[in-house]
């Protein structure tokens, strides 16, 4: 069957979606949060699926496929490819992710890596000056950067496993190719931050041909987005899958803008691209089941790490977002964060001590550490483990059916809108992911986290990263599906809806919505958003903390599963961000 029976009507249906969407509100480009009062914060309720997406029209194009009978990945699969069109800063099929799906009908919960590698000829000094010294430029704002882009191998990997069977995967692209050719009105998250990130772009003519006014000023609210050879491109992918992203003409011009550029990724480096499957990491909290990543991503490890040593304090007698409470979360995030850096890496590469790192006895060690009342100097952390020894251009949408399955999906380019490089001829975005890597030991990357030899770039490796997709289960159901964007930030704002959610009881809007902090054991600081009382932040400082202002971007698109239906709750810190149900 067609997703859309004609073209007539999906255009019909891309219309409908985008009636009004410039908005005067672009104006407030890159606002800081200033949270709701929490009292007026509600979800979204529906009566059977939903998709949670930063981007409107991408969250509506996966809620359409629920009501023609997708399932979650189906609908995932459809989400992901149209928000490569309508979310150009991270929304990609020029980068990476992880996805994570609980399937109902297998009793099966299913890990699939799409992190982008490092291509074969990268060695481990790839990042360092003619001084011997990390030069963030070479990671962050040049070619070298490129790693070998994974999301479209990743979905058509899902779908092929997990889909429904009642979709093919070019049926899934008509929405994404539709809206690349004819484009829609930019609005939302495009207005607001491609005035910051133009001049990133318009380095490269062939990116600036595309989000350029003819005058060469950025596209502003109200001008459509036309993305010609973005279509083509998914048109060929839809015709013959992977395959044609990945080897042939595409693969030719991908490899070829990244080497005229003076990248290293080659037509080789696309061919030997694979997905992989991996088993999710599990963890207990409070009757709870969690379910997040396994390695690369650090997000299951650190997130089950923290929740473990929080279990062993009595949260709930605390009240949510009091000095107390706030400052357990900081001191477990510290101690957790020290181990990643510590610790984790790819695992083709890296035997890390995950089972260690993970039990109970270990929080226990390390709650035993903690002080109710001062904070620990994160120069005093050393990592208590026995055994032997990552941008805020990442988008997490949420997905869940009516038949019990859910998908919790993060990918990323790393830094918004990636490198800035569009590769002629394909409409692709490209990422600058490599710089999750760690330059040099002890040396840290554009989120200030500090890396060690575990997280040296290698050719075929996958840099360490902190996408955190999660599930939580009671009795092997979903209850609740989160995650977020924003580099290191995502581990503590997915731990903290977490939190809000089981400890405080709260609806998962007000979870969302709450105000969260961030500490990631170096820089010793803690990073809070807008929100938290004065009397609180003294509070903290006078507990030995350096609090600071403000803590960087994060959108925690989250699902409650409950009996009588799914809750969603789109964050409300980034414009746009929708609940689509079904």
């Amino acid at each position: 069957m067609s997703l859309f029976s004609t073209r007539r009507t999906f255009l019909a249906f891309i219309a409908v979606l985008a009636v009004g969407l410039a908005s005067a509100a672009a104006q407030d480009a890159r606002r800081a949060y200033t949270p709701p009062a929490l009292d007026t914060v509600h979800a979204v309720a529906a009566e059977h699926g939903m998709v949670v997406a930063q981007e409107k029209l991408s969250a509506q194009v996966g809620a359409e496929v629920l009501r023609r009978g997708g399932n979650a990945v189906d609908a995932a699969v459809a989400t992901s490819f149209a928000m490569a069109v309508t979310y150009p800063r991270a929304g990609n099929i020029g980068g990476g992710g992880f996805m994570l799906i609980h399937s109902a009908e297998r009793n099966e919960d299913i890990a699939i890596d799409y992190r982008e590698t490092a291509p074969a000829a990268t060695t481990p000094q790839i990042f360092l000056g003619p001084d011997g010294k990390p030069d963030a430029a070479k990671s962050r704002d040049s070619a070298l950067g490129i790693g070998v882009p994974g999301t479209v191998a990743g979905l058509a990997l899902a779908l092929e496993k997990y889909g429904s069977g009642q979709f093919t995967l070019s049926q899934l692209l008509e929405p994404a190719i539709a809206l690349a050719r004819d484009g829609f009105v930019v609005d939302d998250d495009i207005a607001d931050t491609l005035p910051a990130w133009h001049r990133r772009l318009a380095r490269w003519p062939s990116s600036a041909r595309i989000f350029s006014r003819p005058d060469g000023a950025p596209l502003r609210g109200g001008d459509r987005l036309v993305q010609s050879d973005l279509a083509d491109t998914l048109k060929i992918v839809a015709a013959q899958g992977p395959r044609g992203f990945y080897e042939g003409p595409v693969a030719d011009k991908l490899a070829k803008a990244v080497s005229d550029a003076g990248g290293i990724m080659t037509s080789a480096d696309l061919k030997s691209y694979q997905a992989i499957i991996r088993q999710p990491l599990r963890g207990t909290y409070r009757g709870y089941d969690i379910v997040s990543m396994p390695l690369p991503s650090s997000g299951g490890v650190v997130l089950i790490e923290t929740l473990n040593m929080l279990e062993g304090f009595q949260l709930a007698e605390l009240k949510q977002g009091s000095p107390q409470s706030l400052h357990l979360l900081i001191e477990a995030m510290k101690r957790a964060y020290a181990d990643r850096a510590r610790y984790l890496g790819d695992p083709a590469f890296v035997k890390a001590p995950i089972e260690t790192l993970m039990a109970k006895d270990y929080a226990a060690k390390l709650r035993a550490g903690i002080s109710t009342d001062e904070a620990t100097p994160s120069s005093k952390l050393v990592s208590a483990a026995t055994s032997p020894r990552e941008g805020s251009n990442t988008t997490h949408f949420s997905v869940v059916d009516g038949r019990g399955n859910a998908v919790s999906n993060t990918y990323t380019l790393n830094f918004s809108y990636g490198v800035g490089l569009v590769a002629d001829g394909t409409g692709v975005l490209l990422n600058n992911e490599l710089d999750d890597f760690t330059a040099a030991p002890g040396a840290s990357n554009a989120y200030g986290l500090v890396g060690f030899e575990p997280n040296l770039p290698e050719p075929g490796k996958r840099s360490l990263s902190s996408m955190s997709p999660t599930i939580v289960l009671k009795d092997g159901k979903p209850v609740l599906v989160t995650g977020s964007p924003g580099g290191s930030r995502i581990i503590s704002t997915v731990l903290q809806v977490i939190v809000n959610v089981l400890d405080y009881k709260m609806d998962v809007s007000a979870a969302v919505a709450a105000p969260r902090l961030h500490h990631q054991w170096l820089p010793d600081e803690v990073r809070v958003e807008r929100g938290f009382s004065d009397d609180v932040l003294f509070e903290l400082k006078a507990m030995g903390h350096l609090v600071v202002e403000p803590m960087g971007q994060t959108s925690a698109n989250s699902i409650a599963v409950t009996p009588n239906g799914p809750l969603g709750a789109p964050d409300p810190r980034t414009r746009g961000a929708e609940a689509a149900g079904q």
